[in-house]
């Protein structure tokens, strides 16, 4: 699977090693940035990764901030974007199997690396159920 994937100054250090993770799952991963520490603005890198998205150039994507919830506002305007903020793993797993969420969002100070890795392998590896959830999604 090609998975975007960005962040802020807040998430610098979680994506690194997700990205990490990521390759070692025998994903293609796209990193839209940022790449050093110094303050920039979320909205940015979540265009960047949403857009990719959109397009069809890659499957799903993931943003990471310092709480997860500046991305995930940014990227739920998008049309067709599905993203999910998810803390733990039943959230990560409900997120693709009932709303074929298409942009994972974490927050870098809510999670630490050993518990956003097993979000993130729950959530790539989880199938959407479709179904009755199908319809529910074609509503909004």
């Amino acid at each position: 699977m090609r998975i975007s994937i960005g962040c802020d100054h807040g998430g610098i250090g979680l994506k690194g090693e997700l990205v990490t993770l990521l390759q070692e799952m025998g994903h293609e991963v796209d990193d839209k940035g940022c790449f050093a520490a110094e303050s920039v603005d979320y909205p940015d890198f979540a265009k960047a990764v949403c857009a990719q998205v959109q397009n069809g150039e890659c499957e799903r994507g993931i943003l990471i901030c310092g709480t997860g919830v500046g991305m995930s506002m940014v990227a739920n305007r998008f049309n067709g974007i599905r993203a999910g903020l998810c803390n733990e793993l039943f959230t990560a797993r409900m997120s693709r199997e009932h709303n074929d969420a298409n942009v994972l969002c974490l927050g870098a100070r809510v999670v630490g690396p050993g518990l956003a890795a097993e979000i993130v392998r729950a959530w790539v590896t989880t199938e959407f159920a479709g179904g009755r959830h199908q319809r529910r999604i074609a509503m909004f």
